[in-house]
């Protein structure tokens, strides 16, 4: 099952969007200039509460997101070394703790 939702503003950019399928969220994206204002929160809830939602992979490089994660009851169960894709950027695989 996919789920796909995004938010625009009034001068149609993008606010935020998320994309899940089979418990994974695939992505969650907020718009830099959104952010602290607890949307990214808000939507975690929202697909852990309503989609069911245990589960995503966060690049390694991408230490804002997976610091976020963790901040909201992830932990990183395992780590791969390749990207789906099979290039070198290394994968975490975080799953809801709490």
């Amino acid at each position: 099952m996919l789920n796909l939702r995004s938010t625009i503003d009034a001068n149609y950019k993008i606010i935020e969007f998320f994309d899940v399928a089979n418990q994974n969220i695939e992505m969650l994206y907020i718009n830099p200039e959104h952010r602290g204002k607890r949307i990214g929160k808000t939507l975690l809830e929202y697909v852990i509460n309503h989609l069911r939602v245990s589960k995503v992979d966060v690049n390694e490089q991408n230490g804002h997101a997976e610091g976020f994660y963790k901040h909201c009851g992830f932990e990183t169960i395992r780590r791969s070394e390749l990207d789906v894709s099979g290039k070198p950027y290394p994968i975490l695989h975080v799953k809801l703790i709490k």
